[in-house]
């Protein structure tokens, strides 16, 4: 397995991840989650991704287990979540402190850790001021429950912005966007990374792509 920097940090990642979508605690079983897992591992992959809207919370609570079932050293693996839909109440979504803050709690307690590797803004929120999202996020790495954050599907624009908010506070910047779930979206998609490419450059922003596993079998077979 290959391992790579994540974008100007000095976190290495390897260069395949594996991701508890929908998948984790809806359409397949516990022990189908921890064999793709442990083989995943097995093989040099270090980044696993989950979120918390994800099957409700049951990803998470699948992943931790499975985490906790081998007892691989936490210096050994790179784990991310991803914050934005907890609940449905009106406090438990989007990008306010109060629901940053909760949510990634709750969300540690679901993955039985103290930290996770990444946080990701899930989506943009455009009814919270970004200088409220960054601070954050800059919030839970400071309280050492995060190390590094992200934005997911966000516009070029709200990156830009976030980062300019980060410089201007003094602040911890995002470190990458993730996006690109649909194959069928394969044109849109190359020209959201045609517009978001040139924060590489200018930011040091890193980007990679999210592809489900049966998508990429399609295209073998």
């Amino acid at each position: 397995m290959e391992y790579r920097y994540l974008g100007n940090s000095g976190l290495k990642v390897s260069c395949l991840g594996l991701g508890g979508w929908i998948t984790f605690g809806q359409q397949v079983s516990f022990e189908t989650c921890a064999e793709c897992m442990r083989v995943a591992f097995e093989n040099g992959v270090n980044y696993f991704d989950t979120a918390e809207s994800n099957a409700g919370g049951q990803s998470e609570i699948d992943m931790g287990m499975v985490f906790r079932k081998f007892g691989w050293k936490r210096s050994d693996l790179v784990v991310s979540t991803k914050i934005f839909w907890g609940g449905k109440g009106p406090n438990d979504r989007g990008l306010s402190r109060k629901h940053v803050i909760e949510g990634l709690r709750a969300s540690l307690k679901r993955l039985q850790l103290t930290y996770v590797d990444i946080v990701f803004a899930h989506r943009p929120d455009l009814d919270t001021p970004m200088e409220e999202v960054v601070r954050a996020f800059n919030h839970v790495i400071d309280k050492g429950m995060a190390f590094y954050w992200g934005t997911s599907e966000w516009p070029a624009q709200k990156i830009t912005e976030a980062h300019a908010v980060a410089q201007r506070l003094g602040l911890i910047a995002p470190l990458l966007e993730v996006g690109g779930r649909r194959v069928l979206e394969i044109v849109v998609r190359a020209l959201y990374i045609l517009a978001i490419t040139p924060l590489t450059s200018i930011h040091h922003h890193f980007h990679f792509v999210a592809i489900p596993i049966q998508h990429v079998q399609s295209r073998v077979h």
